[in-house]
């Protein structure tokens, strides 16, 4: 059996390892509606089929017809989760087991309320694309208040349908609650169905995003056909022990951050590994409040030295391919709105806008963030240097 104090770094145990992501997945209302994959490594592609097969009649000793489905393969990047807790130093003379036993509760809730809040909002968020964000591209947004709320959602669903997608569910914020147990169809009977694990609205589960992941500014509700949401989670989650550390966002009871050594204690941080993308944007929608304003973290400009870029730039693409024989090659970005921030990163290299870049042999990644009020939207190139 191993003790964290002669283990300071490792795997958690898998048995409790297995535990958190399973709270994981049940707490989180991302995962619960959308196509949720495992992933063995940092990407993986998943097929997604946009368009079926056709049957035909066929007479008797005739050929059959035959016809494709079109299928797309969206690339799914996995990105680094953490959680660090605040714990006594005597927690080192316990095992790992029993640790990670006592903490599954508090990490799996920071886990899941923080890629909630990403996925959903793109709020402190690594992923190429959020579903508001998506949403807000596609203007598929309607106003709260213009008509009564039942008449308001069905004008979102409409937004899908029309787009020639199904809705199977919907996420929600949980303050609406009041307002969907009072609606009734023409026949009287509720439209909204509270339930013991599940809840459904015109009989499609609804989710309500809670503890804190929800941004009650941004949206009401969000409708979609939830297999063009994509969830990729790893199964292992790490964990090391922090000894001198100050927990910057961690105030002691004086207000200032944490200092581990004049406490007297220890930090355990957590880390685990998931991804999100939203395949079609034109699958989703939502009813937001009239007042709503997302940030735009949107670019108005991106090359690669004189590069061009397939396709070409348009703020709402978030994924690009190049090819080049140079070794290097000057990587520039602005943003849309004047009060966001662009970092660069080029193999996970920090590097300033307007400077340049060193190439590998072969397949490189440069990924350009936006962020603006604490809402970040992520463009991706892959420069293949020949």
């Amino acid at each position: 059996m191993s003790y964290l104090k002669d283990q300071l770094q490792g795997f958690v145990p898998k048995e409790q390892s297995s535990e958190i992501i399973k709270k994981v997945t049940r707490g989180s209302s991302v995962i619960r509606l959308s196509r949720a994959e495992p992933m063995t490594s940092e990407t993986k592609k998943f097929p997604v089929m946009t368009s079926g097969a056709g049957a035909y009649w066929v007479g008797e000793g005739k050929r059959i017809s035959t016809s494709g489905a079109t299928w797309i393969f969206p690339e799914l990047r996995a990105k680094k989760l953490a959680v660090i807790i605040p714990v006594t130093k005597e927690k080192l003379e316990d095992s790992t087991i029993d640790v990670f036993s006592e903490l599954q509760e508090s990490i799996a809730e920071a886990f899941y309320t923080t890629f909630d809040a990403a996925a959903i909002f793109g709020f402190n968020s690594p992923f190429a694309t959020s579903l508001m964000g998506a949403i807000k591209e596609n203007n598929a947004i309607v106003k709260a208040g213009a008509s009564a709320f039942d008449l308001a959602a069905s004008d979102v669903m409409a937004k899908i349908e029309e787009a020639g997608y199904d809705v199977d569910g919907f996420a929600a914020r949980i303050g609406i609650k009041n307002t969907l147990r009072k609606l009734r169809d023409a026949n009287g009977a509720p439209i909204f169905v509270p339930g013991t694990d599940q809840n459904e609205l015109y009989n499609q589960p609804i989710e309500f995003v809670r503890n804190g992941a929800w941004k009650d500014n941004q949206a009401d509700l969000i409708a979609g056909e939830w297999k063009y949401s994509l969830v990729g989670i790893r199964d292992d989650i790490q964990y090391e022990i922090l000894k001198e550390a100050t927990l910057q966002n961690t105030l002691d009871e004086d207000g200032k951050p944490l200092s581990l050594a004049e406490q007297d204690m220890v930090a355990i941080k957590a880390t685990m590994r998931i991804g999100y993308l939203c395949v079609k944007p034109e699958a989703f929608a939502a009813l937001v409040p009239a007042a709503a304003e997302i940030p735009d973290c949107t670019l108005s400009s991106l090359t690669v030295g004189s590069l061009t870029l397939s396709p070409a730039f348009n703020p709402a693409v978030d994924s690009y391919t190049v090819t080049t024989e140079n070794n290097t090659n000057t990587v520039t970005a602005a943003a849309t709105d004047e009060d966001a921030t662009v970092s660069i990163t080029v193999n996970g290299t920090s590097v300033t806008s307007g400077s340049a870049a060193t190439w590998n042999a072969g397949a490189n990644t440069v990924e350009v963030k936006v962020t603006n009020s604490g809402y970040s939207k992520t463009y991706t190139v892959t420069v293949t240097k020949e």
